[in-house]
């Protein structure tokens, strides 16, 4: 109400406006008045007057709970697992009236009532209860607490990924009912595997089974894994699955509505937005839904009475968090099937070191299809290596062999074509066409790239180079070391100019194409899914891939290609894949032979040999050289700790998003890797939070960051 509304309706003045006649009788009132600053004077909750509470205060040297006072006004809503607000940081000396008083106020959640606190200090109160909905349970405590100790890191920081923040507005709806257990479905096309079907049995019957899947390439994985969920579901209980992606979460959302129908299972993924996700996310920790499918954030889903975690693509760097501690999807649902005893399925067409070691330990017993039915699933693979691309002349001109076109003129007689290039842009790296030297920038020594056709520039500090030459040899003239997608669409475009050329990759990502010849350039991770399947796959420049300074790099790239070549239709049908790449490499024939998890037998029995991950247990700790060693010269690492290093990190390159582990610009950080055996990685963990904590709490100085099992060890 407006001044001149109040004096139009009162002109005399000699009535008291309502409102302050209002604040009058509180201000007389003899009842404690409530507030909500210090609560100051006001009553505190007859039963468990005492709230402990995790404040989000993300440093290892405060992770542990406070206890704070409970007003009797905040009684009925201040129950475990609802989110609070505290005042936190002002020390004990500002006491006024039993109450602590002062400092900030902060989030936390409300973990338990007590009757008295062991704090012999005056208390807090509660400044008040954000929402009454209780949205940290006991299991979801429990499970973060373990992932925050396994990865070194605090559990409000685990917290922070594993609920999401708050939307008043979806909180305010109820959720629907549950609906009855669906019928137990049929194998279908489980057949294909020996023990499919009584993997989907144990499922429905309340089982635990554990187990490695290796899909067979094709469309049906995502109707395969819908019918495990459907299975779990059958038998009264609730199923997660966690997928690197959202184009991915949409195919198996498909495939389960198909199955199921709507409203039995929930999408969990960023592409949904907040109210919806967490409105899904609510209706799963109310119970009305049991099924959940969803990318990295949804491995900490509240599923209520958990039958089956499963993750798809396991080797997807998209499953490691880039958030602080730093948590991986495998690892977190493999300590949500051991705590609540339920089953664990891991599959992909691919198979990664890690999958292959929980085969070899017991832990997991294996899933696979024989090799019959693997001949009529896969396509046909074929290879093209340097010596066959020198005596090739089309590929002199071209830089595609002569196996190539004609696989790309045959199978666009049937259907669309599949081009995966390792890079994006038009020419991504340069050397000198003469000597082969590649081509650096003049100012700061980094790598030349032509993102479009004409124009140079250096990839790291974003400089123009109009009047470059060799410095070994003299020459101006440039050629490609890797070329890029759109250079490829450009040429093949040239070369079948009456036939469609699309591009996808980190700009645009197509889901889907339709089944008509068309030629489909893309980079490693943006395949879009043909209808019908490829009639073939181009799969270029494979050297690139493999030939990375990377541990996982042969593993890497044999993802990739069979994450493509999957995509093909299987070789009775005529798919054929053709890979340019040297064909002596394991990689190489493991995907000629289509056993990734042969290559993976491998690659763990050579890792045990050298003491790599994930046969023993390390940590990565990187920071400026003289943090770094008062770092490791205070930690009291296990006796069996091996030191490796310290070495130089790299700085982030210029114009690109900076990694978690990569120097700040213009510092010079060193990075020590600490490697113990199995069974010592959570004494590992535990001294380096230790170490961490305390350094923290006397100050800390210049900055050091732990990541236990980095998945980049060079």
């Amino acid at each position: 109400m407006s001044s001149d509304n109040e004096r139009s309706e009162d002109p005399a003045g000699g009535v008291p406006e309502q409102l302050a006649l209002i604040r009058e009788t509180v201000r007389k009132a003899n009842v404690p008045r409530a507030k909500p600053r210090t609560w100051r004077g006001a009553a505190l909750a007859k039963e468990l007057p005492v709230a402990r509470v995790l404040v989000n205060k993300g440093v290892l040297h405060l992770d542990q709970y406070f206890d704070y006072a409970v007003p009797e006004e905040l009684d009925a809503d201040a129950q475990p697992g609802v989110r609070v607000r505290v005042r936190f940081g002002a020390g004990g000396r500002n006491v006024r009236g039993g109450r602590r008083e002062g400092g900030g106020l902060i989030d936390g959640f409300l973990i338990e009532r007590l009757a008295e606190s062991d704090y012999t200090g005056a208390l807090a109160a509660l400044a008040y209860v954000v929402s009454p909905e209780p949205v940290l349970g006991p299991e979801l405590l429990a499970l973060s607490r373990a992932v925050a100790d396994r990865y070194a890191g605090s559990l409000a920081d685990v917290l922070q990924l594993a609920v999401p923040p708050r939307n008043g507005r979806a909180e305010s709806k109820p959720s629907p009912e549950p609906l009855p257990p669906p019928p137990a479905p049929s194998a279908g096309s489980w057949e294909r595997y020996a023990q499919g079907p009584a993997f989907l049995r144990a499922l429905a019957e309340g089982g635990a089974p554990r187990a490695v899947w290796t899909a067979l390439p094709g469309p049906h994985w995502p109707q395969e894994i819908a019918r495990a969920m459907a299975a779990t579901l059958a038998s009264g209980r609730g199923a997660l699955v966690v997928v690197p992606d959202g184009r991915t979460a949409g195919r198996v959302d498909a495939a389960l509505t198909e199955l199921l129908g709507e409203s039995r299972h929930a999408l969990l993924t960023a592409d949904s937005g907040p109210e919806k996700r967490y409105r899904e996310w609510l209706a799963v920790r109310r119970g009305s839904v049991r099924a959940v499918v969803g990318t990295r954030a949804a491995m900490f889903a509240p599923v209520t009475d958990l039958g089956l975690v499963a993750v798809w693509d396991d080797g997807d760097s998209s499953h490691s968090d880039d958030n602080a501690p730093f948590p991986h999807v495998r690892e977190v649902l493999e300590l949500r099937a051991a705590h609540g005893r339920c089953a664990f399925l891991l599959g992909g067409t691919n198979c990664t070191v890690e999958a292959a070691q929980l085969v070899e330990s017991g832990w997991a017993l294996p899933l696979r299809a024989d090799r019959e039915q693997l001949r009529i699933a896969a396509p046909l693979v074929r290879t093209v290596g340097d010596g066959e691309l020198a005596r090739d002349g089309a590929a002199r001109a071209a830089r595609l062999p002569s196996l190539a076109w004609q696989t790309v003129r045959d199978g666009l007689r049937s259907g669309p074509v599949l081009v995966q290039v390792p890079r994006r842009g038009y020419a991504p790296r340069l050397a000198c066409e003469r000597c082969r030297e590649p081509a650096r920038c003049r100012h700061c020594a980094g790598p030349l790239q032509a993102p479009d056709q004409r124009d140079l520039d250096c990839a790291w500090c974003g400089r123009a180079e109009s009047a470059w030459h060799c410095v070994g040899c003299g020459s101006s003239r440039l050629r490609a070391q890797i070329v890029g997608a759109r250079r490829t669409a450009e040429e093949l475009g040239r070369a079948f100019p009456a036939v469609p050329v699309r591009t996808s990759g980190r700009d645009h990502i197509l889901d889907s194409v339709p089944d008509a010849p068309a030629l489909v350039v893309c980079t490693p991770g943006a395949e879009p899914v043909a209808e019908g399947g490829y009639a073939a796959a181009l799969l270029l420049d494979g050297w690139a891939m493999v030939g990375r300074p990377d541990l996982r790099a042969g593993e890497e790239a044999l993802r990739r290609w069979t994450a493509a070549a999957s995509l093909v239709r299987g070789q009775p049908e005529g798919g054929t894949v053709v890979i340019v790449a040297e064909p002596t490499l394991r990689p190489v024939q493991a995907l000629v032979r289509w056993d990734p998890v042969g290559h993976a037998r491998r690659e763990l029995a050579e890792r045990a040999e050298l003491g790599f991950p994930p046969v023993s247990r390390m940590a990565s700790v990187t920071g400026s050289p003289e943090a770094l060693a008062a770092f490791l010269t205070a930690a009291e690492l296990p006796p069996e700790a091996e030191v490796l290093g310290p070495v130089p990190v790299p700085g982030a390159e210029p114009g690109r998003p900076r990694r978690p582990w990569d120097a700040p610009p213009g510092e010079s950080w060193e990075r020590a890797l600490l490697r113990v055996p199995p069974g010592s990685g959570a004494a590992l963990a535990a001294a380096l939070k230790a170490a961490q904590a305390a350094r923290m709490s006397r100050g800390g100085g210049a900055q050091v960051r732990i990541r236990v099992d980095p998945p980049d060890i060079g």
